[in-house]
């Protein structure tokens, strides 16, 4: 049989073929890093489909974990507490689709891959700088980490905010936490001694002289003030 007779390549088949050999050119690659630069919303969803695993809609501690390992920061990190009161997260440990949209997508914040989370840490951790801000965090910390089925908080999970909040910034901090392990101590911490807590720590000093028995202040905090003078007394 003859060789088919092979077919003369015209101008269509030349530019084809000049296209497809064509590498990028600087442009075209600068174009590209400049559409990842942008913040983009469904990139940022398949950013948290990657930690989800029976319910597409929530990340919990599984993925949580990963999210952690991604982001280079371990879980007790303050900066993670910050992250989740930008999302206004309900429950510690778990993160919705609304909730990872809400707090990355922010104007503020823009973050849809692990490396742009983590160029931003610095954001978040100066949120803990400016004291209103630090209030309202202090504040939201309660609920978020409070067991839902319970009104108050457990003394062990109070123990490890408190610590991860205040550690680094109230001189008292130290003399508080070892109160807080007494036998007599309290086992739970409700809404109104936490957020008692956090002004006593903002407000009285720490030798203790403006405080005042009459300054409506709840039991807890007055019996760490007797335990603390008890203290001192032993120690002068």
């Amino acid at each position: 049989m003859p060789r088919p007779r092979r077919r003369a390549a015209n101008n269509t088949d030349m530019v084809e073929v000049s296209n497809a050999k064509r590498p990028k050119t600087a442009s075209s690659r600068s174009k590209q890093a400049s559409e990842e630069l942008k913040f983009n919303t469904n990139r940022l969803i398949a950013w948290f489909k990657k930690y989800t695993t029976d319910d597409p809609a929530q990340l919990g501690p599984d993925g949580m974990e990963r999210f952690c390992e991604d982001i280079k920061l371990e879980p007790e990190n303050i900066a993670m507490l910050c992250i989740a009161y930008k999302m206004n997260a309900k429950n510690m440990g778990y993160f919705t689709q609304s909730e990872w949209i809400k707090g990355l997508a922010d104007p503020e914040v823009q973050c849809d891959t692990p490396q742009k989370l983590q160029n931003k840490l610095s954001y978040f951790y100066d949120l803990m700088t400016d004291p209103q801000t630090f209030k309202l965090i202090f504040r939201y910390a309660y609920d978020f980490a409070r067991d839902k089925d319970q009104r108050s908080m457990d003394i062990e999970t109070a123990k490890a905010m408190l610590a991860l909040l205040l550690s680094k910034s109230w001189p008292l901090y130290n003399e508080f936490s070892e109160f807080l392990q007494q036998p007599k101590a309290p086992r739970v911490i409700n809404k109104d001694q936490w957020n008692n807590i956090y002004e006593f720590s903002r407000t009285i000093n720490v030798d203790l002289s403006n405080y005042s028995i009459d300054g409506a202040w709840p039991v807890l905090l007055d019996d760490f003030v007797d335990f603390l003078q008890k203290k001192r007394q032993e120690s002068s």
